[in-house]
């Protein structure tokens, strides 16, 4: 080949490569797309709303009171369900006040009857009869472990042959209240109570089986012995404190002053008496008058010793007829725990039962020293009947019409029969 040829073909071979490099690479041949058939399927029904899970009723619980209308009791308690539908909204309190005189016999009554509330609350009185009769419940399995706190008196006082029957609320004994305005400084002996009276120093005092108890310990009198046999008789003790009342009652006669609580309630808070013997249930409406005039002592003591008034506990009480014993139970733990015992004790003048309550009112101490001082714990014995049902007619005594020994002699006759 020629040089002259050369070139041509170097020409030729470079467009021949430069043709091929333009030609595209040879690729997989991609899978066909298969079109569908048909729509996806519409669904056949709306997913239901998550089920809300049902609200359980509440537990309905019946519960009687017998504390007066109006009265500083009835309205802390009050308060305190209204907070109890606060932190217990399982539970729906149904509250019935009963007038103090009727509650125990309409609460017999009914309970005999199949029916009744479902729980109470009231002092001890009787519990002792009403354990025996099986009108409340023991409820001594069904607070096991549930009353820490609560100091051993309270437990006693709701206990019956080893059983527990109430829920301990708090204790209550008669004291002597006055008004420091008109009496700077109390009695503090039965002979020093009985000048303050003739000087005419105005006293209230409440004449009765249930306040008269505290000044035959005082005159060294006894109703029982050791094996519950009626024994006033025995001795000059009991024959002592009555003549002593009496001469106190004359007193309060000829000068028209009260002679019962109830009708010394109004003079006292007034400030028209210096004095008055109750038990502390009433203090929330002698502080809510006297304020800071108002102190507290205990009765004062006789020639052989220190008075004697009855202690009693207060307790909720469960009717063996109810279906609800536990709810009953809890709202029974609730008003009686360590805070609603330390309202009760700052609104109402409850003394509590409870160890780990606080008390910095020198009233609620004044009291716990009144206690401490002698107070006799109310037996829960069938013989205490005796007494209520012998002892109790004293107004023959103190109006004139049998003397006290006649009338001691002829009682306690009776109730050893």
């Amino acid at each position: 080949m020629t040089k002259k040829y050369l070139p041509l073909i170097s020409i030729l071979l470079i467009a021949a490569f430069a043709l091929a490099a333009c030609q595209p690479a040879a690729t997989a041949t991609p899978a066909p797309v298969v079109e569908p058939t048909a729509a996806p399927a519409e669904p056949t029904a709306v997913p239901a709303e998550p089920t809300a899970e049902p609200v359980a009723e509440p537990v309905e619980v019946t519960f009687w009171h017998a504390y007066g209308t109006g009265s500083a009791e009835e309205i802390t308690l009050t308060k305190l369900l209204e907070q109890a539908a606060v932190d217990m909204p399982d539970v729906k309190i149904n509250v019935l006040q009963v007038p103090f005189n009727d509650i125990y016999n309409k609460y017999r009554t009914d309970v005999a009857a199949g029916s009744g509330p479902d729980m109470f609350i009231a002092p001890n009185d009787s519990l002792g009869d009403d354990a025996r009769a099986e009108l409340v419940a023991d409820i001594t399995d069904l607070l096991a472990g549930k009353l820490d706190g609560v100091n051993q008196l309270g437990i006693d006082g709701m206990t019956v042959d080893g059983k527990i029957y109430g829920v301990p609320e708090s204790m209550k004994a008669v004291a002597f209240w006055y008004n420091t305005d008109l009496l700077p400084t109390p009695p503090a002996t039965t002979d020093e109570l009985l000048k303050l009276m003739q000087d005419g120093t105005p006293v209230s005092l409440s004449y009765g089986c249930y306040h008269d108890f505290g000044f035959f310990g005082a005159f060294g009198g006894k109703i029982f012995d050791d094996s519950w046999k009626v024994v006033a008789d025995q001795g000059t003790g009991v024959v002592d404190a009555m003549n002593y009342l009496k001469s106190l009652y004359d007193i309060s006669k000829a000068n028209g002053w009260p002679k019962n609580d109830s009708e010394g309630l109004a003079p006292f808070i007034e400030g028209k008496m210096a004095a008055i013997t109750n038990g502390n249930w009433a203090m929330g409406d002698y502080r809510n008058a006297l304020g800071d005039k108002l102190a507290v002592t205990a009765l004062p003591a006789g020639p052989v010793g220190a008075a004697t008034p009855f202690l009693g506990v207060d307790g909720f009480y469960i009717n063996p007829n109810s279906q609800v014993q536990e709810a009953a139970i809890k709202v029974a733990l609730y008003l009686s725990n360590v805070n609603s015992q330390t309202f009760m004790m700052n609104e109402a003048g409850h003394v509590p039962v409870r160890t780990d309550v606080e008390i910095t009112d020198p009233l609620i101490q004044g009291l716990v020293d009144a206690f401490n001082s002698g107070a006799y714990i109310r037996p829960q014995v069938p013989e205490l009947g005796r007494y209520w049902s012998n002892f109790c007619g004293d107004a023959d005594v103190f109006e004139g019409k049998t003397p006290a020994l006649d009338w001691v002699t002829t009682n306690t006759a009776n109730a050893n029969k």
